[in-house]
């Protein structure tokens, strides 16, 4: 049974249609790439699946569960955690605060459990030094970090990850795939929106391509990225 399961949905700001009948299911320790240009509706599709923007037709399932209508804090308490573009910690919590108040609100795990989790969360995600900083004095990649270890806190069966190595050296984007890739081989689900490409086909099985709230395609990455339709959509060279 796939994890999560979109069929036919659409969803429009006017005139202007950011997801159009779209369609694909991620199976149970699946990790997903979504790629396509800036205004692809990328970022929206994430909203969609998480609640923050409902849908106008078309139908959700996460878990085996129809969530369609589900407010997004349920989602949440149900396994489906995010992680945002632009990283929004409690800035005047510490790191680790800010984990407590994710795996307190986010999931159904008793204080002792949280702090377990949280601490074991800390270690994963190389956050340990920083456990007791303040979140808004972290340097891009512990923000980045942190913004991971939230998510996490809440303790997802599928994990949504957008353009988390945005920003990053590539000794940093190195640092961040490996914990990615930790994380994905424990089991849990992924589906990871991301420009860079190299980072993104480390981790994922399946990339699927978005262009003006359409699917374009999907498939093996080296598939997805040798079509004609990709590169002249995505990268931009005329074929």
């Amino acid at each position: 049974m796939p994890v999560l399961e979109l069929r036919d949905v659409s969803k429009s700001f006017g005139a202007l249609k950011v997801a159009q009948g779209i369609s694909f299911a991620v199976e149970n320790g699946e990790a997903l790439g979504i790629i396509g240009p800036n205004g692809a509706g990328k970022s929206t599709l994430f909203n969609l699946i998480t609640g923050n923007v409902t849908l106008d037709a078309g139908s959700i399932t996460f878990d085996g569960n129809d969530v369609t209508r589900a407010a997004p804090m349920k989602r949440c308490a149900a396994g489906l955690g995010r992680t945002f573009q632009i990283p929004q910690p409690f800035s005047k919590l510490t790191v680790f605060e800010n984990l407590l108040v994710a795996a307190g609100f986010g999931s159904s795990a008793t204080e002792t459990e949280a702090v377990g989790r949280c601490a074991d969360i800390l270690v994963e995600t190389g956050l340990v030094e920083k456990a007791n900083a303040t979140a808004g004095s972290l340097s891009l990649l512990q923000r980045k970090r942190l913004e991971l270890a939230r998510a996490l806190a809440t303790d997802p069966k599928l994990l949504l990850l957008d353009e988390i190595a945005g920003g990053l050296t590539q000794g940093e984007c190195a640092a961040l795939v490996n914990t990615i890739r930790a994380i994905h081989a424990r089991g849990v689900s992924i589906i990871w929106i991301e420009h860079v490409l190299h980072a993104l086909n480390s981790v994922v099985e399946r990339l699927l391509v978005l262009d003006f709230g359409k699917v374009i395609g999907i498939g093996a990455p080296d598939e997805i990225m040798a079509s004609k339709d990709v590169r002249e959509i995505y990268l931009g060279i005329e074929v």
